[in-house]
């Protein structure tokens, strides 16, 4: 479900349909070295930008940890991009922030993927350690 879930918002930001936080994340895949691109949410928290991790063993996490920069699409525009990723005990402020400021929606998706043992605040934020967060950064 997810992957078609995936192609959908792929084809519709292809086609210069943006809607809510939702990018294209473009970044070459560290043993293939192709193009791979992601949906990814792009979250504006604590005056910055932050791509926060919402399913375990998510592919382009490790591949952005390999990569130098990647390209964001929003609709029509790109730019080139360096993601920073976000010490643990920093991931705990921003996810708080993101989960407080949120539909509850965000805090149930860390649950129903397994990241999290609670939607609340602080019961996302004790799962820093298992959510991996980047700083988007202009590259």
């Amino acid at each position: 479900m997810t992957n078609t879930i995936n192609r959908v918002i792929v084809g519709l930001q292809r086609r210069g349909i943006a809607f809510g936080p939702m990018q294209l994340l473009t970044v070459r895949g560290r043993r293939s070295g192709e193009l791979r691109t992601f949906p990814i949410a792009v979250n504006e928290v604590g005056g910055g930008r932050y791509i926060f991790q919402a399913f375990p063993k998510a592919a382009w996490v490790v591949n952005v940890r390999d990569a130098s920069t990647v390209t964001l699409t929003r609709g029509r525009k790109s730019s080139t991009a360096r993601l920073v990723e976000v010490p643990v005990e920093e991931r705990r402020v921003l996810l708080r922030e993101l989960v407080t400021t949120s539909p509850a929606s965000v805090g149930n998706r860390f649950v129903t993927t397994g990241l999290a043992a609670t939607a609340t605040p602080d019961g996302v934020a004790e799962a820093a350690h298992r959510i991996a967060v980047f700083r988007v950064e202009p590259a």
